[in-house]
């Protein structure tokens, strides 16, 4: 009992840690690229950090909080925007977006076995935190805006060489995180959970 106590306050730890990371990254605000719409932020990259180290199920829980706080009227998305308004932009796919792109980033993550690779790091964030984000974006984007989804997507290519370097920059940090501290692989943290449980 005192065990799964212990594991279930690292897990509310890890979650509160990691949405304060992202919101703590939109402080700098945002960039409105060839007057884009949706701007580009520095959050996205805390999503990705959340789904490579906490895992698929964590990572979700982390997003969950901090999109439940926007919504609340917290001011922590990029800008200090906060409010159910938020989510009836062009944006608000894109953040709608972060919580199934964080528990796919995690999940790829898990199947690489106690020592992913950089490179699989790197395109767990590709497909999960690009990928399924973008898949959520840009319809509502194009339904918010007026405009084709043809039209949406080919406007969201402005953010793919960001997001490229985000991803890059988090599947360097995380490896660098892994290798010094074995137990932030989301695997690892899976088998731990399975042990208190006796399964």
């Amino acid at each position: 009992m005192k065990k799964q106590r212990g594991f279930a306050m690292q897990t509310l730890a890890r979650v509160a840690v990691f949405a304060a990371l992202i919101a703590v990254l939109g402080v700098p605000g945002t960039l409105n690229v060839f007057g884009a719409a949706v701007p580009i932020t520095l959050q996205t990259m805390g999503v990705m950090l959340a789904g490579v180290i906490l895992g698929s199920w964590r990572a979700a829980l982390a997003v969950l909080v901090l999109l439940v706080l926007i919504a609340a009227g917290l001011p922590l998305a990029a800008g200090g925007r906060g409010g159910l308004g938020v989510f009836t932009g062009p944006s608000a796919g894109f953040l709608i977006g972060w919580l199934p792109g964080a528990a796919v980033t995690g999940w790829l993550v898990e199947r690489g076995g106690r020592s992913p690779s950089t490179l699989r790091l790197f395109l767990a964030c590709l497909i999960g935190c690009v990928g399924v984000i973008y898949l959520f974006g840009i319809p509502v984007w194009a339904l918010v805006g007026g405009m084709s989804l043809g039209a949406a997507a080919l406007s969201s290519l402005v953010f793919l060489p960001g997001d490229l370097i985000k991803a890059g920059l988090t599947a360097v940090v995380a490896r660098g995180t892994q290798r010094a501290y074995p137990d932030a692989v989301p695997a690892v943290h899976q088998e731990r959970v399975r042990s208190a449980g006796g399964r």
